[in-house]
C-alpha cells in the first residue's frame, strides 16, 4: 500500500500539507511501537498485562493511589483498571485498604512483591522513555509534551451534562 492510498480527500488541518488522518495513523503507530518493549521484555517474564504494568508503575511512582485516580492519570477505563487491580491483588502485588476518611475509596499500595517487581521493570520503562526522546532536542520534548497535554485536555472535555465531548462529536450518524 502506498502513502497516497492512505490519504483520502478529507478536511485538512491549518497546515494544508498535513492530513489529520495521516497524523492519527502515525500517532497510533507510535503507541503500538511503544508497547513492543513491554511485550518483548516484561509481559511473559513477569506474568503481567499492560494494564497491570500501568497500575504497578503508577502506584510505584505515587506511593499510593485509588483506582479512579489511576484511571484518570493513565487514560485507561475504570473497568480495565479494576480488572488489573483485582488480578494484582490476587497475585500479591498490591494491597487494597479502605480509606478511613472515605469508606467507599480503596487506597492501593504495592506489597513487597509489587515493589520488587516495580524496581525490576522501572529500568525498562526508563530505557523506553530515554530512547524515545533521545532524538529530540529539549525544547522539542517540551513542545511535544505541551501538545500532548492540549490534546488530552480536548479529549477529556465534558459538556454541561457531564458527557464526553469527544465521544459525542465522534458518534457515527447512523
Amino acid at each position: 500500500m502506498n502513502k497516497a492510498s492512505l490519504q483520502p480527500a478529507r478536511r485538512r488541518t491549518a497546515n494544508a500539507n498535513i492530513e489529520p488522518l495521516d497524523v492519527l495513523h502515525r500517532l497510533l503507530k507510535l503507541g503500538n511501537r511503544l508497547g513492543a518493549p513491554f511485550s518483548e521484555h516484561l509481559e511473559k517474564r513477569h506474568r503481567v498485562t499492560m494494564n497491570e504494568f500501568r497500575v504497578i508503575m503508577l502506584i510505584g511512582r505515587l506511593g499510593k493511589a485509588a483506582s479512579h485516580e489511576i484511571a484518570e492519570i493513565s487514560g485507561v477505563t475504570t473497568m480495565s483498571v479494576s480488572r488489573a487491580v483485582t488480578s494484582l491483588e490476587r497475585k500479591g502485588r498490591i494491597a487494597c485498604k479502605v480509606d478511613p476518611q472515605n469508606r467507599r475509596r480503596k487506597i492501593l499500595r504495592l506489597t513487597k512483591e509489587g515493589e520488587r517487581l516495580y524496581q525490576k521493570m522501572l529500568p525498562t520503562a526508563d530505557n523506553v522513555a530515554t530512547y524515545l526522546f533521545n532524538s529530540l532536542q529539549p525544547e522539542e520534548v517540551r513542545a511535544f509534551d505541551s501538545i500532548m497535554a492540549k490534546l488530552i485536555d480536548s479529549l477529556d472535555a465534558r459538556d454541561a451534562d457531564g458527557r464526553s465531548v469527544f465521544i459525542e462529536k465522534t458518534r457515527p450518524e447512523n
